[in-house]
C-alpha cells in the first residue's frame, strides 16, 4: 500500500465526461488499496473568465477580493469530482483550503505556502477516504482566501505530498511524461524514464511547460518524488508509465548509461534591449538594473560588449516579452541617471537551451553546441550558463531549426522502429 496524491490539471477536468475519467483513475489506485488524496485545477479556460469578470468589475481591483472570485474555479471542481468518486461508490469528500488549512503569507494572487495541517487529512485517508483538494489557494493567518499565482495547483500538489509524507506525487497533464523536446517541432523526441529535480528545474525555467518551477523547487526541497503522466486514457486502460522526477541519486542507481545532454527548450517569450554607448566607468551597469529590479522586471541574459574608444560601452540584455513595453518606459525615465545615447529593442528572439547534469563532469558541450548552430547559419546574439544549462538568443525565425538541429546533434533522436 502506498500513499499517493494525484494532481489533475484544467484539461483533465474541462466538463463531467473529462472528471468521470479522472474518478476512474482514481479509483483504480484506491482499488489497489492506496490512500489517496487529489488536487484539482479549474476547468480548462475557467480562471482566465473570472480574472476578466475581475477587471471588468474594477479595472484596479482588490486583490483580496479577486482571491476570492478566482478560487472558485478549483472549488467547483473539487466538488464535482467529490460527487462523482461517491457515485462510482468511493468515499471521498471535498477539503477547501481553509479547511485543512493551507497557511499561506498574505502576497494575495501570489501567496506562497508557509504550512499545511495535515493531521485531519491523514487521518481521513487512513480511514479509506479520499481527499479531493482545490489546488491554487490557500488561507492568511487572518482567515483571507488567497491564491498561488498561475499554475499554482502543480505547488499545492507537491507541497500536500510533503505535508502528509506522499510515496509519490503523480501529475497528470494532457501529455504522458517529459519528452526530450517539443514533440511537435522534433517527431523524433524520446520520452524520458527519469529527471532530476535540478535538470527539471532548469528545463521548467528556460520554456519547457510540463511543470510549474515552484513545485519543482518545492519537490527538490522537500524530497517529493513526483511522475508526470497523462490522464488521456480509453476508459478502463491504465495510464501508461510517464516520467519520474527524482534526485541525482536514484537515477544514477538505475540508469548508469545517461545522455550527456537530457533535453532542448526554447522560449519564445524573451524580447532583447540594447543601450548605446553607456558611459563605461563603475557603476554604469547598476544604473540601469537598479531601475527595472525596482519595477520588478527580471532580466535574464546580459552582455556588455568591448568598450568604445570614448569610454563607452554598449549594454545588451533580455526581459520577459510581456514587460518589454514597461522595461523601455523605466530606462528612458531613467535615461540622464544612466547616460546611454539610444534604445534599440527586439521582440522578435526565442531563447534555445540544452540542460543536463553530465554538463558537470563532460567538457565541450557549449562548443558543440555553437558549431551545431554556426553550420546551419543560426547567428548567435547572447549567450549565458549555468552548471547543468547553455542558453543562447537566437532570432526568432530559426528556433524551429535550432530545436531540431541541436536535438540531433546531442544524439537525442529516438531509433526508428521497424515496421
Amino acid at each position: 500500500m502506498a500513499r499517493i496524491v494525484m494532481k489533475f490539471g484544467g484539461t483533465s477536468m474541462a466538463g463531467i465526461e473529462r472528471i468521470r475519467t479522472v474518478a476512474s483513475l482514481v479509483k483504480r489506485e484506491v482499488d489497489a488499496g492506496n490512500e489517496v488524496a487529489v488536487v484539482v485545477s479549474a476547468m480548462s479556460g475557467e480562471t482566465d473568465r473570472l480574472v476578466n469578470f475581475c477587471r471588468e468589475a474594477s479595472p484596479l481591483y482588490d486583490t483580496k477580493e479577486y482571491d476570492v472570485v478566482v478560487s472558485s474555479g478549483e472549488q467547483v471542481t473539487a466538488g464535482l469530482l467529490a460527487l462523482t468518486l461517491q457515485a462510482a461508490g468511493v468515499s471521498a469528500r471535498s477539503w477547501l483550503g481553509w479547511q485543512l488549512p493551507i497557511a499561506t503569507s498574505d502576497a494575495h494572487a501570489s501567496a506562497r505556502i508557509e504550512a499545511i495541517n495535515a493531521d485531519k487529512l491523514g487521518a481521513a485517508m487512513a480511514s479509506g477516504q479520499v481527499a479531493v483538494i482545490p489546488g491554487f489557494q490557500g488561507m492568511t493567518e487572518d482567515e483571507r482566501v488567497t491564491t498561488l499565482g498561475r499554475g499554482g495547483s502543480d505547488t499545492s500538489a507537491v507541497a500536500v505530498a510533503a505535508a502528509i509524507k506522499a510515496d509519490r506525487c503523480d501529475i497528470y497533464t494532457d501529455v504522458d511524461g517529459v519528452y526530450t523536446t517539443d514533440p511537435r517541432i522534433v517527431p523524433k523526441a524520446r520520452k524520458l524514464n527519469y529527471v532530476t529535480y535540478e535538470e527539471m528545474l532548469e528545463l521548467a525555467s528556460v520554456g519547457a511547460k510540463v511543470l510549474q518551477t515552484r513545485s519543482v523547487g518545492l519537490a527538490m526541497k522537500e524530497k517529493v518524488r513526483v511522475q508526470v503522466l497523462s490522464s488521456f486514457v480509453e476508459p478502463g486502460q491504465a495510464p501508461k508509465p510517464g516520467t519520474l522526477i527524482v534526485s541525482e541519486d536514484e537515477i544514477e542507481d538505475t540508469d548508469m548509461e545517461r545522455q550527456l545532454i537530457t533535453g532542448v527548450a526554447y522560449d519564445k517569450n524573451e524580447a532583447k534591449i540594447t543601450l548605446i554607448s553607456v558611459p563605461d566607468r563603475p557603476g554604469a551597469v547598476a544604473t540601469i538594473f537598479g531601475p527595472l529590479a525596482d519595477a520588478s522586471i527580471n532580466v535574464d541574459m546580459i552582455i556588455q560588449n568591448i568598450a568604445h574608444d570614448q569610454g563607452s560601452t554598449d549594454v545588451t540584455f533580455t526581459v520577459p516579452a510581456a514587460e518589454l513595453t514597461r522595461a523601455i518606459d523605466v530606462l528612458e525615465k531613467a535615461k540622464a541617471t544612466i547616460g546611454y545615447e539610444k534604445i534599440l529593442q527586439d521582440p522578435k528572439v526565442c531563447k534555445v537551451s540544452v540542460v543536463g547534469v553530465g554538463m558537470r563532469s563532460h567538457a565541450g558541450v557549449a562548443s558543440d553546441m555553437f558549431k551545431a548552430l554556426a553550420e546551419r547559419g543560426i547567428n548567435i546574439q547572447a549567450i549565458s550558463t549555468s552548471e547543468i544549462k547553455v542558453s543562447v538568443l537566437i532570432d526568432a525565425d530559426f528556433t524551429e531549426l535550432a530545436v531540431r538541429v541541436l536535438h540531433t546533434a546531442y544524439g537525442l533522436d529516438a531509433e526508428e522502429t521497424a515496421a
